[in-house]
């Protein structure tokens, strides 16, 4: 059996009728409507020629012949060219309504782009529950942002490559210059190039199963035997996270039961955990509420955005300035379990050196002369 692929094109008025046009069955209509291949191409305003090797690739795709040549005689279907119209009629018929339903919903979409209103910000950036809300708050007055949540690592390593306007990535308050996040993102991100925007402040802590039967009450337990842990994939910020605490705790890897498991968001971990496939993991207060789990909070740390200097005057990054700095996103950010509003920073354009102090310059050397 045939498959069928739909597509669409987009014009300044709509066709006189709202079927979904297929070129092939423009061409037998046409032929059938007018006996000759040179008389349709007239109507469909095309070249002989086209019409004639469109008809012949048809039928060597379909495997069938379409259209009967017998010289000097009208040109006509055959029976086989007749049911293909039968067939796309019936189909038109019973489903004018629902295509007509889809050429609307399609139409409202493409409106945004038509809007000089209306921004579009593409964002990769590690999981955090507050972009999501974000997301939801900004796109009634205008601002649509397209997030695909990854890795920080992955984030900043799109934006550099210019797969997206701004990225998404966190660390702990002024992370020094031997953390593991120095090492992970100081070759990522440059002064001068890059601008910094506040964003939001979030606990990160230990998932643990609602009551926490286990008694987890810190990074320590982590060590003891048959304790599941669940851990997000290399290069995640949380990752990033959990190395810099196990280092600061004297700990390593192999002491963590599960550190080579992979869960790609802060939700996955919850999940795992209420599901009983694991015991603990480290994320974000809002996914152990939002799957009634316990949550042992470790630390606090900064969520940024960072877009590239020459983005920050353009009108989808000035529009997400704004929004940020509104009472309603404060009001959004202080409702979601683990954030905090006050230390974010929101919306503001943050020293790159101050906040991630990892790059030393030498002062150039004074003649003695």
């Amino acid at each position: 059996m045939h498959k069928v692929e739909l597509s669409y094109l987009l014009s300044a008025e709509r066709g006189k009728d709202a079927l979904i046009r297929n070129p092939l069955m423009d061409m037998l209509h046409a032929v059938r409507e007018h006996g000759s291949i040179s008389k349709a191409s007239r109507e469909l305003d095309l070249s002989y020629r086209h019409v004639w090797g469109s008809l012949k690739e048809w039928e060597k795709t379909l495997g069938r012949e379409l259209i009967i040549w017998d010289k000097g005689q009208r040109a006509r279907l055959t029976e086989f060219g007749e049911k293909l119209l039968w067939a796309e009629r019936q189909a038109q018929a019973r489903l004018a309504p629902q295509i007509e339903a889809l050429r609307g919903d399609i139409e409202r979409a493409f409106s945004t782009a038509f809007d000089d209103n209306a921004h579009v910000l593409t964002m990769y950036a590690s999981h955090d529950a507050a972009l999501s809300a974000l997301r939801e708050q900004t796109s009634p007055r205008g601002l649509h942002l397209d997030i695909r949540f990854m890795g920080s690592v992955d984030a900043i390593a799109a934006l550099n490559a210019g797969r997206c306007m701004m990225a998404g990535f966190h660390t702990l308050e002024q992370p020094g210059m031997a953390s593991v996040a120095a090492q992970s993102y100081r070759n990522l991100l440059k002064p001068g190039l890059h601008k910094l925007i506040g964003f939001a402040h979030r606990s990160q802590g230990l998932i643990v199963a609602k009551n926490n039967p286990l008694r987890i009450s810190g990074l320590a337990d982590l060590k003891r035997a048959g304790l599941r842990y669940v851990n997000r994939a290399e290069g995640t910020g949380t990752r990033v996270l959990l190395d810099e605490l196990l280092g600061q705790a004297g700990m390593k890897a192999a002491d963590v039961q599960g550190y080579q498991s992979q869960e790609p968001s802060h939700t996955a971990v919850a999940q795992t955990i209420a599901s009983n496939a694991a015991d603990v993991g480290l994320g974000i207060e809002a996914a152990a509420h939002e799957k009634g789990l316990n949550f042992v909070p470790l630390v606090q740390e900064r969520y940024h955005l960072v877009c590239l200097k020459s983005e920050l005057p353009t009108p989808p990054v000035q529009a997400l300035l704004t929004e940020l700095q509104s009472p309603n996103w404060q009001t959004t950010l202080h409702k979601l379990p683990g954030y905090s509003g006050e230390l974010a920073q929101s919306g503001q354009v943050l020293s790159l050196r101050a906040m991630l102090p990892w790059w030393s310059y030498r002062k150039p050397k004074t003649s003695t002369k």
